[in-house]
Order: C-alpha cells, then sequence, then structure tokens
C-alpha cells in the first residue's frame, strides 16, 4: 500500500480536546483503565469512528498500558474490527467450506466483476464494501452473504449484485 498524505491523517497525535475521544476516555474511566476491557473500548471507538484509526488504536493502548502490537493483535484477529473507512453499504460474503462448496466463490468473482473491488476494498464512491468471511456460522443457509447487517441465505451471485444495485441506486 502507497501512503499518501490521506493516510498522514491516521499518524498525528488524538487531540483531548476532540469529543469523540473524550468519549472514549470516559468509558476507558468507566472501566478503570482495565486492561481487559480493551474490546468493549475498541467496539465504541469504531462505533464512534466508522473504524479505528491508528493514533486511536496508539490513544486506547496508552491509556489501557497495551503494548501496541496487542491492541494491533485483537484489532486483526476479530472480523468485526476495521482499520479502513468502512463504506456505506457493506457486503460479507462467507468463504467457509460449506458456503464455498456452495459458491461462494462464483458470488465473489461475480461482485468483483461488475463493481471492479476485490474483498477488503471500497468503491471509489465509498458507496459499497467487499469483505469475505472465514465463516459466518450460518453453514445451512450456505451461500450466505451478509448485506447491511442483513444475512441472505442460498444466495446467487445475480441476486446479491441486483440488492446491491437497488441499495446504491445505480444501474449498470
Amino acid at each position: 500500500m502507497s501512503f499518501t498524505f490521506q493516510h498522514a491523517a491516521q499518524f498525528t497525535e488524538v487531540q483531548a480536546s476532540d469529543p469523540r475521544i473524550a468519549k472514549i476516555g470516559a468509558a476507558i474511566r468507566q472501566y478503570q483503565r482495565r486492561q481487559d476491557s480493551l474490546i468493549q473500548i475498541l467496539h465504541l471507538a469504531q462505533e464512534i469512528f466508522g473504524y479505528l484509526p491508528v493514533n486511536v488504536l496508539r490513544y486506547i493502548g496508552r491509556e489501557l498500558k497495551i503494548p501496541p502490537s496487542r491492541v494491533y493483535g485483537v484489532v486483526t484477529f476479530y472480523h468485526f474490527f476495521s482499520l479502513k473507512p468502512k463504506a456505506e453499504h457493506s457486503v460479507v460474503v462467507c468463504t467457509g467450506t460449506a458456503c464455498y462448496v456452495k459458491g461462494a466463490q462464483s458470488i465473489l468473482d461475480h461482485l468483483e466483476r461488475k463493481f471492479g473491488i476485490r474483498p477488503g476494498m471500497v468503491t471509489p464512491d465509498n458507496k459499497v464494501g467487499l469483505e469475505q468471511a472465514r465463516c459466518l456460522g450460518a453453514c445451512g443457509l450456505a451461500p450466505a452473504v451478509v448485506i447491511d447487517d442483513k444475512v441472505v441465505a442460498k444466495a446467487t451471485p445475480e441476486e446479491i449484485s441486483a440488492m446491491i444495485q437497488n441499495k446504491v441506486g445505480a444501474a449498470s
């Protein structure tokens, strides 16, 4: 990934006067700076920012006295945390064994062609973000896709594409 000035903002220190940081700080104090509150604090930060900027992760780690490597490890381990800004509409394709066998890859391939993005990417207009999950725990619904927190069971590439088009209001 190339570094741009857009990414530079993530490396600046957080401002204590920022009300978002104040809210996170209040939660850290509420949890009495306990290290085992890390996941709850990360959830709050992501709810506030829409994703987890690096400078916020450093702030949380510093306040909880947790090494940055451990904070980053937790964030990258759990699928529901994101280090990148989220799109307006999220699409998560399950690629677990049951879903893969029943056509998850064809759904991914179709969406990649249709929207020009691969898993982990967002369309240039920030309307659609595509992710893949190792397992959604919905094996009986395979292939399963989650669009904006709604599970679509026994999904087909065309059905998913049409649902996304309806949400973004674009025709292609």
